[in-house]
């Protein structure tokens, strides 16, 4: 029965917050996990189920659960640019040093993928800011290495240089964010990093 209600909690968790709240009344854990390691948190995470996540979250689920990818509630919703989700899970006091899969932040695929305004409520989080992933990449290294260059990546570029972000960290080979950007001929963001002083 416990293990029927537990299969409940994970289906509901896609898109049904007045079961997910009637089967935590009866006293189902909030963090079961699916085959996949999956906590309910996650899996409201990844359907964008935001009524979900907020009634998980008050019952205490843990915003930290990595499954077998190292995802995380915090991870994927960086990742995905989920901005209503990430900002309850903020509230909820992630840890900022559990990291994906790649050694890295939700920074640094929100930076990578273009969502600005996920990348605003990280950086005002505090954030580590200038953590390097396992390829030797930084939030700012990605965001111009797996970009277009483009409008959203030139305003990801500004807020990181703002928010203080270390403009000459240069990735393993030893190449600065600008010597990538000028190899991209991408000039706005070569302006912005001189600007800050890149070399």
């Amino acid at each position: 029965m416990a293990e029927d209600n537990e299969k409940a909690l994970l289906v509901a968790a896609r898109n049904d917050s007045a079961a997910v709240r009637r089967l935590l009344s009866q006293g189902v854990k909030v963090d079961v996990r699916d085959e996949d390691g999956r906590t309910p948190l996650l899996l409201a995470v990844r359907h964008s189920q935001l009524e979900v996540a907020r009634v998980l979250i008050e019952a205490g689920a843990d915003v930290n659960a990595q499954d077998k990818m190292q995802d995380s509630p915090l991870l994927f919703a960086g990742a995905e640019g989920r901005l209503e989700i990430l900002r309850l899970i903020l509230k909820a006091k992630p840890n900022f040093k559990v990291y994906n899969r790649y050694g890295g932040t939700a920074l640094i695929p929100a930076c990578e993928r273009g969502h600005v305004e996920v990348v605003k409520e990280l950086i005002k989080a505090h954030v580590d800011i200038d953590h390097v992933n396992r390829l030797g990449w930084t939030a700012l290294l990605e965001a111009i290495i797996l970009s277009d260059g483009g409008p959203r990546h030139q305003e990801i570029v500004r807020l990181l240089v703002k928010a203080g972000a270390n403009v000459n960290l240069a990735d393993k080979e030893g190449v600065s964010p600008l010597r990538h950007a000028r190899q991209r001929a991408y000039a706005e963001i070569m302006k912005i990093l001189e600007m800050a002083g890149a070399k």
